[in-house]
């Protein structure tokens, strides 16, 4: 029994131990094989990290400084901001330089002010490579230009002069950008100097007063001309001047059918070439463009300048094309006044139309030839507002033919014998009319009456006298 278990357990053992030797018969031949070696691969080479831009690529591939590259090109700094530097430049977007007055920039882009574009430009560089934590430890910076920057920081915002920072620390591989909403301008840069000057027809229509003359100027078809190459020197009346026109005469000439009378007229205020003051000085008469002669006449004393009747009150109002003179009376050519009839008293108390009562008053009273004679006479004529003022009948009992005399007796009472014009009227105390009795005449301050009636409106001249407009109706002493 004994002997059995043994060598049960021997067989065990032995078929342990045959078996341990088969598997490693079987895997012997794996173990002296030899192992496949890959082939040797390359070792990969490194790409090279792009180059990065200069100020001005940059600037080319951001997008929002198109205007800023095209002045940059047009002012030949483009191989200097691709130079070494380094620079730190405050760049201005293309809506900073549309914030420009109008025409600005298209003039700084002319060749002709390069040195001012040139100046705007490097006004806007830095020498050196100042970030944003530089500049902001900044009090002010000393330009390319050689102007200086005010820098100036408040929490977040920095300002450059009065341009925002909007966005800092763009660097290139010469520098640095800093982007501004504003363009900076050079303190010592006039920007008139280089904006081109409006013809004289846009620099009449500018001025706030000169707007008849520039409606006239349209009515007689002459804007093409006086915006020509000219040059031309315009004696420009104000609004005022026009004004003064006799009731009714500029009316007359805005129409179509008197275009050739503007035109003369409009004309005889134009001289050719540009004759500024100190040229105009030094003549005593100025040919038109209508043909004839304007009389020029210095005043010493009162250091002023004469044109015919008139005073030139602002001079040397240069154009693209000339010169403008203002001047506060319309100048007419002695040929077209010497021409028109004379116009009397009576006629222009027509023509104003204001004096109805008073011209229906002197044909009642068989005066209409008196005052259209020769004179000269000084008419105080009172309004239609003024005859209104008198008591209720009165007027209608003056126009009956049984009150003639009367009524003579009070229209001749406001009649003066000779021209006497209200520079003249104001040294009187009193006037000794046609009537026959004295008018009383009292000057308080710019108040001038004549008796109780007060002048509102003098010096209406006239080829046989002058008219002063009164503001009710005088009676002489008899009559009260």
């Amino acid at each position: 029994m004994n002997t059995v278990k043994t060598f049960t357990s021997a067989r065990i053992v032995a078929g342990a131990i045959a078996s341990a030797l088969l598997l490693a018969a079987c895997a012997a031949p794996a173990a002296n094989t030899p192992t496949p070696v890959p082939p040797p691969t390359e070792a990969p080479t490194p790409m090279p990290s792009p180059a990065q831009p200069d100020i001005v690529d940059t600037a080319v591939s951001a997008g929002s400084f198109a205007t800023l590259v095209s002045a940059v090109e047009a002012a030949g700094l483009v191989e200097t901001l691709k130079g070494e530097g380094p620079f730190t430049v405050f760049a201005p977007t293309d809506e900073a330089f549309a914030k420009l007055p109008e025409g600005v920039l298209e003039a700084l882009l002319q060749p002709e002010n390069k040195d001012a574009l040139t100046a705007i430009l490097t006004y806007h560089v830095v020498a050196g490579k100042l970030m944003a934590a530089d500049v902001t430890m900044m009090s002010s910076a000393t330009t390319v230009q050689g102007g200086s920057l005010t820098i100036k920081v408040e929490g977040s915002t920095v300002s450059i002069n009065d341009a925002k920072v909007v966005q800092a620390d763009v660097e290139a591989s010469n520098g640095v950008i800093h982007v501004i909403d504003s363009v900076l301008l050079p303190p010592d840069l006039d920007l008139s100097a280089i904006l081109p000057k409006p013809n004289v027809v846009e620099l009449a229509s500018s001025r706030g007063d000169l707007k008849t003359l520039v409606a006239a100027v349209e009515a007689a078809g002459l804007v093409d001309t006086l915006k020509g190459e000219g040059p031309f020197t315009i004696f420009a009346p104000t609004d005022e001047a026009f004004a003064k026109l006799r009731a009714g005469t500029l009316d007359d000439l805005l129409k179509p059918e008197n275009k050739d009378t503007l035109i003369a007229i409009l004309t005889y205020h134009v001289v050719p070439g540009k004759l500024m003051a100190a040229d105009v000085v030094n003549e005593t008469k100025l040919v038109t463009v209508q043909g004839e002669e304007i009389a020029v006449n210095v005043m010493v004393e009162e250091q002023g300048v004469m044109l015919n009747e008139s005073t030139v009150i602002t001079a040397d109002l240069e154009a693209s094309n000339g010169v403008i003179h203002v001047i506060d009376t319309v100048l007419l050519p002695p040929s077209l006044t010497e021409a028109a009839e004379p116009t009397d008293i009576l006629e222009i108390a027509k023509s104003a139309g204001s004096f109805n009562t008073l011209i229906a008053a002197v044909e009642a009273a068989g005066l209409v030839d008196t005052l259209k004679g020769e004179g000269p006479f000084t008419v105080f004529a009172p309004t239609d507002e003024a005859f209104a003022k008198l008591p209720a009948g009165t007027l209608d009992d003056l126009l009956k033919p049984e009150n003639k005399d009367r009524l003579i007796a009070i229209l001749t009472y406001h009649v003066v014998s000779g021209k006497v014009m209200a520079a003249d009227v104001v040294k009187l105390t009193a006037a000794k009319t046609v009537e026959g009795s004295e008018i009383k005449i009292t000057v308080d301050g710019n108040t001038v009456k004549v008796d109780d009636a007060t002048v509102v409106q003098t010096d209406i001249e006239a080829s046989n006298g002058v008219i002063h407009v009164i503001d009710a109706v005088i009676l002489p002493p008899a009559l009260r």
